[in-house]
């Protein structure tokens, strides 16, 4: 990667609780020249990321995490202004209208679509 790549030093969150899924995701972004934050399985440590890191460039977010849903992440990541995508098992109608702005990758998920939306 070059310097005047767009994507070398894009910071992504990746909030996946499926193991292989989220390794997929962390060597397509980290082969673009993203740094990948995490991954994190939980929407508890998502938050404490997102806390703790001073600067996230974008976001990758499953809705059910351990059984928890993760609106609450993509609520702190909308209000810190990080663009996401949401990578789920769940139908897009199911997702609540206030995140239409979110891109939307049903399960199972292209790896390479999923960083190429964050990263375009």
């Amino acid at each position: 990667m070059t310097s005047t790549d767009p994507s070398a030093g894009y910071r992504v969150l990746l909030v996946e609780d499926e193991y292989f899924l989220a390794q997929e995701l962390t060597e397509v972004f980290e082969s673009r020249g993203a740094e990948v934050v995490g991954p994190v399985p939980s929407v508890e440590e998502a938050l404490d990321l997102i806390d703790a890191s001073a600067r996230l460039d974008g976001a990758v977010l499953d809705i059910n995490l351990q059984g928890e849903m993760a609106y609450v992440v993509a609520d702190a990541l909308e209000a810190r202004g990080i663009p996401f995508v949401f990578a789920t098992g769940y139908d897009q109608e199911t997702i609540p209208k206030r995140y239409a702005r979110a891109r939307f990758f049903g399960k199972p998920v292209v790896a390479g679509q999923v960083a190429e939306a964050l990263l375009a």
